[in-house]
């Protein structure tokens, strides 16, 4: 793995990262020692010929290919935390095994969004906001809509991971009661105030070594309990291939969180939280460029050079898909493996004692999953717990400058070279300073109505969450698709299987995105879409109307 838990590279990835277009160096100094020169053929943007391709990647043996584990890390370590270690623990207490075939089934579907969405960026250096300029209507309007939504939902998922720390710190302080039960705001302030000094700082190298360690310590705990505890293995490996209709269990109606709380906007959270939301997705893209694997990080390839590498299947840029498609297969197996062993810890230990992860105790019911084995090694469980969401807090908020960085190189590439500092500090700061405005001003409600109960951390996110990780996952996936059909020769377009997969995925996830959304707030969560999209419309008409650009 290139970067433990899948963090950003800081002193590349977060002050210095090359814009398109520009070579300061070819291939990944990383792993220099074992690239070697690959046969040349006429090189898309002039540069393809002269390009390392990594042993591994030419090896037979599916073991060396492991080797290529990096940019797919940032998906597995955004969700190893929140979506395994809540929502994962969270539907095995509520569905039991039954669920496990549709996580293995929503992971199948980020999978292709993932694959089909970098490949194209492999072949031809194109982010999908670039592409995205070129839709029907203004000149970028539907880039716009997203950085728009991106806007609110930043802020509202970096809350919810500063929240979700501060519930555990809460615990352990013995402070739950504390502010009518508020504490947990106070604590994810302050854990949200040290992390970004850790992002603005860039000190967290070493926390990110420590952390890996930590983590895997306490998944391997869980895996020997889990063993341990000796749970249905039939029922556990029929969950995957057996689909069988989620309901909730009689208890359930009795659990204040779930309250007046739909089943299918219950089980669309988790579409949302488990593998990476839509915003993870288009900056794993992003990072293929600090890669150089093949196309990305070098100018788009012209029109000549696509045919040229529609005609030779060695091409270069062709043979660096198998890095993509065994990085993005590597990452959703591991966010697999997590999901499933809290799940079924979720099943064998939660679900007979009718509790679940909510309100204000979100990770404090998971040291259960331990202590069968001693019950010392709850203290690992607290201290990996606590790593695992500082460090998916800290990359929620290093995926915010990529977002803007990357629309603004759509909008302006100029624009965005020359003011990459500036930009990676107002989104740094929109998406921390928001999250802490979220948390202060829902933790002054919370005292000001004198409740016993505070509002729940997963009430909050959820209908961002039903945009970022589901119904923007469907847009992604369907404009993919006229993507590759616009900008590439028919040799170079993905194959049958996974072009109809593709389209699959991005049905299935915008019917459960409007699904979500109708049950959620009705006819509300919809004019919200419709004045976003207008909005968006009218800035890029407006900008292309009477703006110079940006300068």
């Amino acid at each position: 793995m290139d970067h433990p838990q899948g963090r950003v590279p800081r002193a590349k990835n977060s002050r210095g990262r090359p814009a398109p277009g520009l070579d300061p160096e070819a291939g990944n100094p990383e792993s220099e020692s074992i690239f070697a020169v690959t046969n040349s053929t006429s090189s898309a943007a002039g540069e393809t010929g002269s390009r390392l391709l990594p042993l591994a990647l030419q090896s037979r043996n599916p073991l060396a290919w492991l080797t290529i584990f990096g940019p797919g890390a940032v998906i597995a370590s955004l969700t190893i935390g929140s979506g395994e270690l809540i929502f994962s623990s969270r539907g095995g207490a509520l569905f039991g095994y039954r669920l496990l075939w549709f996580f293995l089934l929503v992971l199948l579907l980020k999978w292709v969004l993932v694959f089909v969405s970098a490949r194209h960026m492999v072949l031809t250096g194109a982010h999908p906001f670039q592409r995205w300029m070129e839709l029907p209507g203004p000149r970028g309007w539907f880039p716009l809509v997203f950085v728009l939504l991106a806007l609110v939902c930043f802020p509202i998922w970096v809350s919810f991971h500063s929240g979700t720390v501060g519930t555990l710190l809460s615990w352990l302080a013995h402070t739950e009661k504390s502010f009518h039960g508020g504490a947990h705001f106070v604590w994810g302030m302050m854990t949200l105030w040290v992390v970004l000094a850790l992002v603005f700082g860039g000190g967290y190298a070493v926390l990110e070594r420590v952390q890996l360690i930590i983590v895997l310590l306490m998944l391997a705990c869980v895996v020997v309990s889990l063993v341990a505890l000796r749970p249905d293995w039939i029922g556990f490996w029929t969950g995957f291939f057996v689909p069988r209709p989620l309901v909730y269990p009689d208890w359930a109606g009795s659990l204040p969180d779930l309250a007046g709380r739909p089943v299918w906007v219950e089980i669309i959270t988790y579409v949302g939280v488990i593998g990476g939301s839509g915003y993870d997705y288009l900056a794993y893209v992003s990072y293929l460029r600090d890669k150089r694997w093949g196309q990305a990080g070098r100018a788009s390839a012209a029109v000549a050079d696509l045919a040229v590498m529609a005609a030779d299947s060695t091409h270069i840029n062709r043979r660096w898909l198998r890095a993509v498609a065994v990085d993005s297969a590597l990452s959703f197996l591991a966010v697999l493996i997590f999901s499933a062993v809290f799940v079924a810890c979720g099943a064998v230990i939660l679900g007979p004692q009718q509790k679940i992860p909510g309100g204000s105790n979100l990770l404090a019911l998971q040291a259960e999953f331990v202590t069968p084995i001693y019950p010392w090694l709850k203290y690992v469980y607290f201290v990996g717990a606590f790593l695992t969401i500082f460090g998916t807090l800290y990359g929620t908020i290093e995926v915010a400058p990529t977002i803007l960085r990357e629309a603004a190189l759509a909008f302006d590439a100029d624009y965005a070279s020359r003011h990459e500092r500036r930009l990676r500090f107002l989104a740094v700061g929109w998406a921390g300073g928001g999250g802490f405005a979220v948390l202060l001003w829902t933790f002054a409600w919370h005292l000001m109505s004198g409740g016993d109960n505070p509002p729940g951390l997963i009430a909050l996110l959820t209908p961002a969450n039903l945009f970022t990780g589901v119904l923007a996952c469907g847009l992604i996936c369907l404009l993919a698709m006229r993507t590759d059909r616009k900008f590439l020769p028919r040799g170079l377009r993905a194959g049958k299987f996974v072009a109809t997969l593709n389209f699959f995925a991005g049905i299935t996830f915008l019917a459960l995105g409007i699904k979500g959304y109708w049950d959620h707030s009705g006819w509300t969560a919809f004019v919200i879409l419709a004045g976003t999209l207008g909005l968006g419309w009218l800035g890029a008409w407006g900008r292309n109307r009477f703006g110079k650009g940006a300068t």
